[in-house]
Protein backbone atom coordinates (compact mmCIF):
# COMPACT_ATOMS: atom_id res chain seq x y z
CA UNK A 1 0.00 0.00 0.00
CA UNK A 2 1.19 3.57 -1.01
CA UNK A 3 -0.13 7.09 -1.13
CA UNK A 4 1.61 9.98 -2.64
CA UNK A 5 0.87 13.34 -1.99
CA UNK A 6 1.16 16.09 -4.29
CA UNK A 7 0.58 19.60 -6.08
CA UNK A 8 1.79 22.19 -3.38
CA UNK A 9 3.27 24.74 -4.40
CA UNK A 10 3.57 28.82 -3.05
CA UNK A 11 0.31 30.16 -3.57
CA UNK A 12 -0.38 33.65 -2.83
CA UNK A 13 -3.43 34.79 -0.08
CA UNK A 14 -6.54 34.23 -2.28
CA UNK A 15 -5.30 31.76 -4.66
CA UNK A 16 -5.71 28.19 -5.34
CA UNK A 17 -4.21 24.39 -5.43
CA UNK A 18 -5.65 20.68 -5.85
CA UNK A 19 -3.41 18.62 -4.41
CA UNK A 20 -3.87 14.89 -5.37
CA UNK A 21 -3.03 11.65 -3.11
CA UNK A 22 -2.74 8.93 -5.93
CA UNK A 23 -2.49 5.56 -4.31
CA UNK A 24 -1.71 1.99 -4.95
CA UNK A 25 -2.25 -1.51 -3.48
CA UNK A 26 -6.28 -1.22 -2.28
CA UNK A 27 -9.24 0.52 -3.54
CA UNK A 28 -10.14 3.70 -2.86
CA UNK A 29 -14.21 2.00 -2.62
CA UNK A 30 -13.02 0.55 0.23
CA UNK A 31 -11.29 3.19 2.35
CA UNK A 32 -11.45 6.06 3.71
CA UNK A 33 -9.32 8.57 2.99
CA UNK A 34 -7.80 11.83 5.16
CA UNK A 35 -6.07 14.62 4.34
CA UNK A 36 -3.98 16.22 7.41
CA UNK A 37 -1.60 19.09 7.84
CA UNK A 38 1.23 19.95 10.05
CA UNK A 39 1.98 23.54 10.08
CA UNK A 40 5.87 24.50 11.66
CA UNK A 41 6.03 24.20 15.27
CA UNK A 42 2.23 23.21 15.67
CA UNK A 43 0.34 19.91 15.86
CA UNK A 44 -0.88 18.07 13.33
CA UNK A 45 -4.52 18.24 12.28
CA UNK A 46 -6.83 16.78 10.32
CA UNK A 47 -8.25 19.06 7.06
CA UNK A 48 -10.76 16.52 5.60
CA UNK A 49 -11.74 12.92 4.90
CA UNK A 50 -13.79 11.11 2.54
CA UNK A 51 -15.49 7.61 2.69
CA UNK A 52 -15.24 4.73 0.37
CA UNK A 53 -18.30 3.01 0.83
CA UNK A 54 -20.61 6.27 -0.24
CA UNK A 55 -18.59 9.21 -0.89
CA UNK A 56 -19.46 11.34 2.21
CA UNK A 57 -17.11 14.08 3.23
CA UNK A 58 -16.18 15.64 5.95
CA UNK A 59 -14.05 18.71 6.78
CA UNK A 60 -12.88 21.11 9.13
CA UNK A 61 -14.14 24.24 10.60
CA UNK A 62 -11.21 25.92 9.38
CA UNK A 63 -11.14 25.27 5.37
CA UNK A 64 -15.38 24.28 5.51
CA UNK A 65 -16.33 26.16 2.38
CA UNK A 66 -13.06 26.93 1.20
CA UNK A 67 -11.42 23.29 0.17
CA UNK A 68 -13.29 20.21 -1.57
CA UNK A 69 -12.45 16.92 -0.67
CA UNK A 70 -12.82 14.43 -4.00
CA UNK A 71 -12.13 11.16 -5.49
CA UNK A 72 -11.50 9.75 -8.87
CA UNK A 73 -11.29 5.77 -8.39
CA UNK A 74 -10.38 5.05 -12.11
CA UNK A 75 -7.62 7.22 -11.33
CA UNK A 76 -6.82 5.48 -8.10
CA UNK A 77 -6.61 9.36 -6.89
CA UNK A 78 -8.25 11.80 -4.20
CA UNK A 79 -8.18 15.57 -4.43
CA UNK A 80 -8.18 18.54 -2.03
CA UNK A 81 -9.17 21.25 -3.77
CA UNK A 82 -8.14 24.07 -1.86
CA UNK A 83 -9.72 27.86 -2.21
CA UNK A 84 -9.63 31.39 -0.93
CA UNK A 85 -6.18 30.44 0.86
CA UNK A 86 -4.86 32.07 3.47
CA UNK A 87 -1.14 32.23 5.01
CA UNK A 88 -2.69 30.09 7.84
CA UNK A 89 -3.00 27.05 5.36
CA UNK A 90 0.59 26.75 5.03
CA UNK A 91 1.51 23.62 6.13
CA UNK A 92 2.97 20.24 5.07
CA UNK A 93 0.01 18.65 3.88
CA UNK A 94 -0.52 14.40 4.36
CA UNK A 95 -3.22 11.94 3.26
CA UNK A 96 -3.46 8.32 4.95
CA UNK A 97 -5.66 5.63 4.95
CA UNK A 98 -6.30 2.99 7.18
CA UNK A 99 -7.28 -0.93 7.24
CA UNK A 100 -10.11 -0.54 9.13
CA UNK A 101 -10.73 2.62 10.32
CA UNK A 102 -14.08 5.36 9.10
CA UNK A 103 -13.78 8.90 8.94
CA UNK A 104 -15.67 9.07 12.10
CA UNK A 105 -12.66 7.20 13.69
CA UNK A 106 -9.91 9.21 12.28
CA UNK A 107 -11.60 12.45 12.98
CA UNK A 108 -11.71 10.89 16.57
CA UNK A 109 -8.21 9.74 16.77
CA UNK A 110 -6.88 12.71 14.77
CA UNK A 111 -4.60 10.54 12.94
CA UNK A 112 -2.98 8.51 14.97
CA UNK A 113 -2.71 5.07 14.50
CA UNK A 114 -3.51 4.94 11.00
CA UNK A 115 -1.49 2.16 9.35
CA UNK A 116 -0.54 4.02 5.88
CA UNK A 117 0.54 7.54 5.40
CA UNK A 118 2.22 9.45 1.84
CA UNK A 119 4.80 11.83 2.06
CA UNK A 120 3.81 15.02 2.58
CA UNK A 121 3.85 18.16 0.27
CA UNK A 122 4.46 21.45 1.21
CA UNK A 123 1.45 24.57 1.07
CA UNK A 124 2.95 28.03 1.16
CA UNK A 125 0.62 30.71 1.23
CA UNK A 126 2.77 34.25 1.10
CA UNK A 127 2.52 37.03 -0.88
Amino acid sequence: VQLQASGGGLVQPGGSLRLSCTVSGFTLDYHDIGWFRQAPGKEREGVSCISGSDGNTSYAESVKGRFTISRDSAKNTVYLQMNSLKPEDTAVYYCATDKIMTCRTIWYVRGYGMDYWGKGTLVTVSS
